[in-house]
């Protein structure tokens, strides 16, 4: 690690020492070694500290969004090298910055200005993924406009209706942008796209089966431990993945009795196997570096202090028979019929609109709960 962290291979740099200690703290010093002689980020880091001008947020910003890069950046970050940042939101400012490169400048200069996106509260990787596909929507509706020797000040609703009737795949991600045109005036006020109608879900489980698969997250040993964990979670309490990966251990607490999590604001009993699954998995399942600005992720990813990539953990429960989308369907049904969906929404922090749906697809109503309380 000297010879990699120092200049002269004699010593390494006080700025550096706090890293040298992370990556010597592994309980197998074996995985390390085999780290230093074969991982890209190994050797990225090693030209990185020639120059220690580089070793900032900045700097890497300008190096190829590759694995490495952001595993040197979490590396650093876990260190307390670098200051923590969001990792989703620099995902997307990267992604912009590559996307908009080839693009007119008249168009570059919109989709940067129209990048809406902050730091605010939750920016998951899920919310990266949409404000992509939000960007690419706005892009492809730029680029309709010239041609058909259009621009933004002189479109008309039907001239909307039409590019909207063609594309219905981009249709709903094109609405942020259009709005952030009406509300700026560079287009005509009163435009408008409809939302396309709210898909009810269709796909759910039998009892038996979603009883078994419930069962083989608490009893196969044969399974990984986080998939154990993920897997009970969407069949117990209908969490998607992506709110699932940002669970840490500060979300998880106990007393003399019980332990809870607290999803949202208000914790929640734990059953006592899952209890156990989750303590196994915050013990044994996380790696030693994974803490960062003091988030120990329940689920950690490859890259140092930053969570699993819900679409990876999405394609890991599929390969062992227990998919998350059907599973979480009737999780969402059968909670549902216990409780009302104001108390879900409120427990799982889930949009009130959103448990309404899923109520008036139950067969209740946001009114038997309000009529219960007057």
């Amino acid at each position: 690690m000297t010879d990699l962290l120092s200049v002269d291979g004699a010593k390494v740099a006080q700025p550096l020492q706090p890293l040298a200690v992370v990556l010597t703290s592994a309980e197998n010093p074996y995985r390390v070694l085999q780290w230093l002689r074969r991982s890209p980020a190994a050797r990225l880091l090693g030209r990185l500290v020639i120059d220690p001008g580089g070793l900032n947020h900045e700097s890497l910003d300008l190096l190829p969004e590759r694995a490495a890069t952001a595993y040197v950046r979490g590396l650093l970050v876990t260190a307390g090298i670098l200051p923590p940042c969001d990792e989703n939101l620099d995902l997307l400012t990267n992604w912009v910055a590559r996307t908009v490169a080839d693009l007119q400048a008249r168009h570059a200069n919109l989709i940067r200005d129209a990048r809406r996106r902050s730091a605010r509260g939750r920016y998951t990787y899920a919310a990266h993924k949409g404000d992509c596909s939000n960007v690419l929507a706005a892009i492809d509706f730029l680029n309709w406009l010239d041609s058909q020797h259009l621009s933004l000040r002189r479109l008309q609703q039907p001239q909307l209706d039409t590019w909207a009737t063609d594309r219905p795949t981009l249709r709903s991600r094109s609405i942020p942008f259009l709005r952030w045109s009406g509300a700026r005036r560079l287009c005509p006020p009163g435009l408008v796209i409809d939302h396309p109608a709210s898909q009810l879900p269709g796909h759910f489980q039998a009892d038996d089966d979603a009883r078994n698969e419930l069962l083989r997250c608490f009893n196969d040993a044969t399974l990984p431990l986080d998939v154990r964990v993920a897997a009970a979670l969407v069949r117990l309490y209908a969490l998607p993945l992506t709110r699932i990966v940002e669970l840490t251990e500060d979300h998880i607490s106990q007393d003399q009795k019980h332990t809870y999590l607290a999803v949202n604001q208000h914790p929640f009993v734990l059953p006592p196997r899952l209890a156990r699954l989750i303590d196994d998995q915050l013990r044994h399942g996380t790696p030693q570096h994974s803490t960062t600005a003091g988030r120990k992720y329940l689920l950690p990813g490859q890259s140092p202090g930053c969570p699993r990539n819900p679409l990876g953990l999405a394609d890991t429960l599929r390969h062992h028979g227990l998919p998350a989308r059907a599973a979480r369907n009737t999780a969402m049904m059968d909670a549902l019929v216990d409780l009302p969906p104001m108390i879900i929404a409120d427990l799982l922090g889930i949009h009130p609109k959103t448990a309404e749906r899923w109520a008036t697809l139950a067969g209740r109503n946001w009114s038997d709960y309000v009529s219960s309380l007057t």
